[in-house]
């Protein structure tokens, strides 16, 4: 996995900003995130015997957890560094919807452009856990796109909380409806008008509708998906022309792809640069993505170089990889961290 702790040998032009400096500004920023909001529950029990009924193990029930997952995640990585955070979706208007509210409002997030629909599901994942052991996911969602009356709500509901001085909008996409393309195009042009930068952590569906944002942030696969070709990473004339053809298409101000082991790439209009991948001790992936575009959008409104964005993105998302499930990066080890490479 590329989100791993690198050092880069060339060169840079660092902005005078020191690493407590940097942390301090994080602090000190209110990010919009917009996306796919989603429940991980887990049910967790003991098992000792096989069903009679059908070659299947009996979980004796012993504990429910309910966690905040999909666009939620990037929520919680944000308020880790200490940031103000909005969340913008669309729920169901359900009892997980509600749970999906309480859940936002116990973690300080705020849920006011958080819509309820009548007529949508809010998407529930469960996870039964038997002897610490995944043993069966259950999906409860709804993936169709969000209906022409949500998408005016929610529009006017983002755009009513950037006027109360928010630094960025992250759209996180899951592909479970909530950003449509009119979501997507209409949002980046109220962003721009005011003054917003905006990244994307995104996926196949509306790949590139995404244009002119600051920062867009596909995987390999998903530029692979995006452009509907095979990119070969270790050939880097054939890597960079995948991205120059995104460019060509999106007009993003900067691209930054993180590429498993090979590490991550980050261009603007100037420069280019490869961070090199350097091991670590890897145990979960997951949620690695989420990490990376939570620290990459704080930098970004901190007056980091490109460079600088890529590193500390890259550091993090390496981290959160050293344990196990779905965890938010600890600032503290962030910043100790950090002190090593800045």
């Amino acid at each position: 996995m590329g989100f791993e702790l690198t050092h880069n040998p060339q060169p840079t032009t660092r902005n005078s900003m020191t690493v407590n400096e940097l942390f301090q500004d994080f602090s000190r920023r209110k990010i919009l995130v917009v996306g796919d909001v989603m429940i991980d529950a887990y049910l967790n029990g003991k098992v000792s015997r096989i069903s009679p009924e059908a070659p299947v193990p009996i979980v004796s029930f012993s504990s429910r957890e309910e966690r905040l997952g999909g666009a939620a995640n990037v929520a919680l990585n944000l308020l880790s560094l200490g940031a103000s955070v909005a969340m913008c979706s669309v729920v169901g208007d359900d009892a997980d919807g509600q749970t999906m509210l309480r859940l936002l409002s116990d973690q300080g997030i705020n849920s006011t452009a958080v819509i309820q629909s009548k007529d949508r599901k809010t998407t529930l994942k469960t996870r039964v856990i038997g002897n610490h052991q995944q043993l069966l996911r259950v999906d409860q969602e709804q993936t169709n796109d969000i209906t022409s009356q949500e998408e005016q709500q929610l529009i006017a509901a983002i755009s009513s909380m950037l006027d109360k001085g928010y630094d960025a909008i992250i759209f996180e996409d899951y592909n479970k409806g909530v950003l449509t393309e009119k979501v997507i195009t209409e949002v980046i042009s109220i962003a721009k008008k005011k003054g917003v930068p905006t990244t994307v952590d995104p996926k196949f569906k509306n790949f590139l509708a995404y244009k002119e944002v600051s920062l867009f942030k596909p995987n390999l696969k998903e530029l692979q998906d995006g452009l509907n070709r095979i990119i070969d990473a270790s050939d880097r004339q054939d890597f960079e022309q995948a991205v120059n053809e995104l460019q060509s298409q999106l007009h993003a101000e900067k691209v930054f792809v993180t590429m498993s082991e090979l590490g991550v790439f980050i261009q603007d209009q100037s420069s280019n640069h490869y961070i090199p991948a350097h091991l670590r001790s890897i145990s979960d992936v997951s949620g690695a993505g989420d990490t990376v575009i939570s620290v990459a959008t704080l930098a970004l409104v901190a007056g980091c170089t490109a460079q600088q964005i890529a590193e500390v993105a890259n550091l993090a998302g390496g981290l959160v990889c050293e344990y196990p499930g779905v965890v938010a990066i600890k600032k503290e080890q962030l910043e100790k961290e950090l002190q090593k490479i800045w």
